[in-house]
């Protein structure tokens, strides 16, 4: 049972440390929206997210007004597209027309983001599935609250290379698509292996089909907070380190488990999942880097960096599993870089890499995050930047994304601003040897041979 007493002890943490709840995300099943009419399934859709998600934002801001608790975020996922326009679109032009849409419904309920414009293809591509990945470039050109993602991969099923060489090609279409905005359309389009079901944070959310009707998810952050206590116990042993990432998670946690059920009874829907992960912002002292230096690193990138990042991915994960009864979606540590200062500043200083960063995502919460590349840098390139971190995934039975963004006319030395929690990223060299032979033979990587428990 939680109580108001375990919210005033986090008064000091919302206030000097950036605690707050990221996000609350409203899972919605769009199944029942199918039609053979285009018109009709868009209408469907529409009249489904706009009555299931009225009350989502006054409910967050209420929420927010009674525990003083920031809720920076209130955004909607739902069922993955290709499986919902799959019979009423013919052409990706049709899909485009859904997801402006799901942009229109997602403008009038005041959400930030609206999730799901997406396709499961981690064994194989229907027409309808290629047909969404192929209209995604177009789609988030001229949508603003709409985000991507393709699952290609996972450790049951193996690597879809198919699906991850068209992929390398749509995010360099979409990068084109918004070479006036620096690319921005590639900062809401995420290539995963081994996705979650109930993920609340963009830009992966989709409700998954086993997913009931209508869902409430919240994403609660805090690396302020985690920074904080370690700084009371520097010098200290590995133990206490451990213990002391342990309880602030489990606190940070509770206060994500009593919005969670807040929302969730208030607006009438089941409570899905807390989703405990150390995501950064732009903001100065909200930084995954910056732990990982109070830990003991002159920079993030150092020798030791995959080590601590390790420790405190797993840290993580035991304190907020027992501090709620359902934790879920990604739950650890995020390393996206233009969303995160400490991040952004190893990079310019030359102790960050990306070949470091792929090291660091076998240990952390998902993989390749908001890493600003060159524009010239080729499709098969992006492919096999994509193939890397699924095999990861794939072989580790984890969760591994990556969200890339080449920016058109900029090279190493530039620099990109995306604005808000996006932040603003140095463009990062990428290794110019090509695998465009081995994207280029096409079919599927099998699954690992530990895959087989039945």
């Amino acid at each position: 049972m939680i109580d108001i007493v375990e919210v005033i002890e986090t008064n000091e943490m919302i206030r000097s440390e950036n605690l707050d709840v990221r996000t609350i995300t409203m899972g919605i099943n769009l199944l029942d929206c199918c039609d053979r009419d285009l018109d009709r399934c868009c209408d469907r859709i529409y009249k489904t997210i706009m009555a299931t998600a009225n009350r989502l934002v006054a409910t967050g801001r209420e929420i927010e007004h009674k525990y003083g608790i920031p809720i920076v975020n209130k955004r909607i996922s739902v069922t993955p597209i290709a499986l919902v326009g799959g019979t009423a679109c013919r052409t990706s032009a049709d899909f485009v027309r859904i997801a402006e849409t799901l942009d229109r419904a997602a403008k009038e309920l005041g959400v930030n983001f609206i999730g799901g414009y997406s396709a499961i293809v981690s064994k194989g591509m229907t027409g309808a599935d290629e047909l969404l990945m192929r209209s995604i470039p177009e789609a988030l050109a001229k949508t603003e609250r709409v985000c991507a993602s393709v699952n290609v991969g996972s450790t049951r099923t193996g690597l879809n290379m198919d699906a991850v060489r068209l992929m390398g090609e749509i995010i360099r279409e979409t990068a084109e698509k918004t070479a006036d905005r620096d690319g921005l359309g590639c900062a809401k389009l995420v290539v995963f292996c081994n996705a979650p079901d109930d993920n609340p944070f963009m830009a992966g959310a989709f409700h998954g089909v086993t997913e009931a009707d209508a869902v409430i998810n919240v994403g609660v952050s805090g690396p302020g907070v985690v920074k904080a206590a370690l700084e009371k116990v520097r010098g200290e042993s590995f133990e206490v380190l451990c213990e002391t990432i342990k309880r602030t998670a489990f606190k940070v946690t509770r206060v994500g488990q009593l919005v969670a059920k807040d929302a969730a009874d208030q607006l009438g829907v089941p409570f899905g999942i807390v989703d405990l992960s150390l995501a950064p912002t732009p903001a100065i002292g909200d930084s995954v880097a910056e732990i990982l230096e109070e830990i003991g690193l002159e920079s993030v990138g150092a020798p030791g960096t995959t080590a601590a990042l390790a420790l405190l991915n797993d840290q993580v994960k035991k304190g907020g599993v027992m501090a709620s009864s359902y934790v879920g979606g990604l739950s650890g540590a995020f390393i996206p870089v233009s969303e995160d200062q400490g991040m952004i500043d190893a990079v310019e200083r030359g102790a960050l890499t990306l070949e470091k960063l792929e090291a660091m995502t076998c240990v952390c919460s998902v993989g390749l995050d908001m890493i600003a590349i060159p524009g010239d840098t080729s499709p098969a390139t992006i492919s096999g930047i994509i193939a890397d971190e699924a095999a990861i995934g794939m072989i580790n039975q984890k969760t591994t994304a990556v969200r890339v963004i080449p920016v058109i006319g900029k090279t190493v030395g530039d620099t990109v601003e995306f604005g808000g929690l996006l932040g603003h990223a140095p463009i990062m060299p990428v290794n110019r040897f090509s695998c465009e032979a081995f994207i280029a033979r096409g079919g599927r990587i099998p699954a690992p041979i530990h895959s087989f428990k039945n």
